[in-house]
């Protein structure tokens, strides 16, 4: 593997498997709120870091979600556009740094939770209904020529694809 593939994003991404992550997200997360155990919020942000730099390449959740719990859920998968995605992992990071800073560096408590409760209900939108509020954001973002279209020709195709279905 060169290092230009160490931090390629993949381009499609196996929704399976980002629902598998998200899973984990949403658990690590309503872990924390229901306990205000604080240790979990620096592996959920460099988990996000590691998946919006990388994809699943330097994420250890990414790597189990990829290549052992989503082919045991389904052979194919389902592939989705990977911009999108990424854009949903980059907002994902900057929660949860924003809620590991509060914690640890500002001890903005209350402050941290009410991120972590964001994340973790976006993260089971995610998981349980395939619903990404990234890559819904994403969208919007693309019709209104904020990200250009050659960002993600893909999702040209998705959305059409969607339209028909």
């Amino acid at each position: 593997m060169t290092r230009a593939d160490l931090f390629r994003f993949p381009n499609p991404v196996n929704e399976v498997a980002a629902r598998v992550v998200a899973g984990t997200v949403a658990a690590g997360a309503w872990i924390t709120l229901g306990t205000r155990w604080p240790w979990l919020l620096p592996l959920i942000a460099y988990g996000f870091l590691a998946r919006v730099l990388t994809g699943p390449s330097l994420s250890p959740l990414g790597q189990v979600a990829t290549r052992v719990v989503a082919p045991r859920i389904s052979a194919r998968g389902r592939p989705v556009a990977g911009p999108p995605k990424r854009f949903a992992q980059g907002i994902g990071a900057v929660f949860s740094v924003a809620a590991t800073l509060l914690w640890f560096v500002a001890g903005l408590h209350l402050a941290a939770l009410v991120i972590v409760a964001i994340l973790g209900a976006a993260a089971t939108l995610e998981s349980v209904f395939a619903f990404c509020i990234g890559c819904h954001a994403f969208d919007i973002l693309m019709r209104l020529g904020v990200i250009p279209p050659t960002v993600c020709e893909a999702c040209s195709n998705l959305t059409l694809a969607r339209s028909r279905s």
